[in-house]
């Protein structure tokens, strides 16, 4: 039996390996929900990237002014992340600023196409880097 001010034995829970990069200073903790610490609001900004598709760019604009907004006071490994949704924003403007008036002349649908296909393979590998918790490698790249 034991005494009652004693804390009940936690049972053992299994041990993950760190990341691979571990980010210095901040709260993220192995295996911890993305919810749970500081990856929330990149992971915030990649859906609303994402969720621009069905809103006609609405949910692209807030998310680039929270990605702004957060990337002052994060840590290294998360501004990179801040650094390629702002670049993913402004260089998926450019690329569609330019397909779209080409579409009346038909070369701008597969560049539409194009640009579509880059926009949500970058917030993928984005939200794949962040979800195991490693940052950009490369994070001012015009490419993936």
């Amino acid at each position: 039996m034991t005494d009652a001010s004693e804390p009940p034995a936690a049972a053992a829970a299994p041990i993950l390996p760190p990341p691979s990069s571990p980010p210095p200073g901040g709260n993220f903790t192995p295996g911890a929900s993305p919810f749970s610490d500081e990856r929330q609001m990149p992971l915030i900004v990649y859906i609303l990237h994402l969720a621009g598709f069905a809103t006609g760019g609405v949910t692209n604009v807030v998310g680039v002014v929270l990605a702004y907004i957060g990337r002052d006071s994060a840590p290294g490994w998360l501004r990179t992340h801040y650094t390629y949704q702002i670049r993913t924003f402004w260089i998926g403007l450019l690329y569609f600023a330019i397909a779209i008036p080409l579409c009346f002349v038909l070369i701008g649908v597969p560049l539409a196409a194009a640009a579509t296909i880059w926009f949500i393979v970058r917030c993928a590998v984005g939200l794949s880097r962040l979800l195991r918790g490693e940052p950009i490698a490369n994070p001012e790249t015009w490419m993936i």
